[in-house]
């Protein structure tokens, strides 16, 4: 239990801390797709799609992927990501994601 308070404070954090930088949906998840192991050009591609489809809520569910670079080494594969993304349980966040996936890697 201990673990998943500190998770759960730490996730309170970063939320807190993106919301003091004035930046925008866009930024905050392309910043988090390149953390967690994204390329800059396709996080960019991506977050520019996701941003003006999903909710607010629906985008900070998205932040919790951002600690995924942890657990992976060099960069994360389009696969793993959407295997990540599936299981937050959205089919919708799981819909924006693989087609955005799908249309920046060309």
């Amino acid at each position: 239990m201990p673990i998943l308070r500190f998770s759960a404070v730490a996730a309170c954090a970063a939320l807190l801390l993106s919301a003091c930088t004035g930046l925008s949906p866009e930024s905050r998840l392309r910043a988090g797709l390149e953390e967690a192991g994204l390329s800059p050009r396709m996080a960019g591609c991506m977050a520019e799609r996701m941003a003006d489809r999903l909710s607010l809520t629906q985008l900070r569910k998205l932040q919790s992927l951002a600690s995924l670079r942890k657990s992976h080494s060099g960069a994360m594969s389009i696969d793993t990501l959407l295997h990540k993304v599936r299981a937050l349980g959205d089919t919708e966040i799981f819909a924006v994601t693989s087609a955005s996936a799908i249309a920046c890697a060309f």
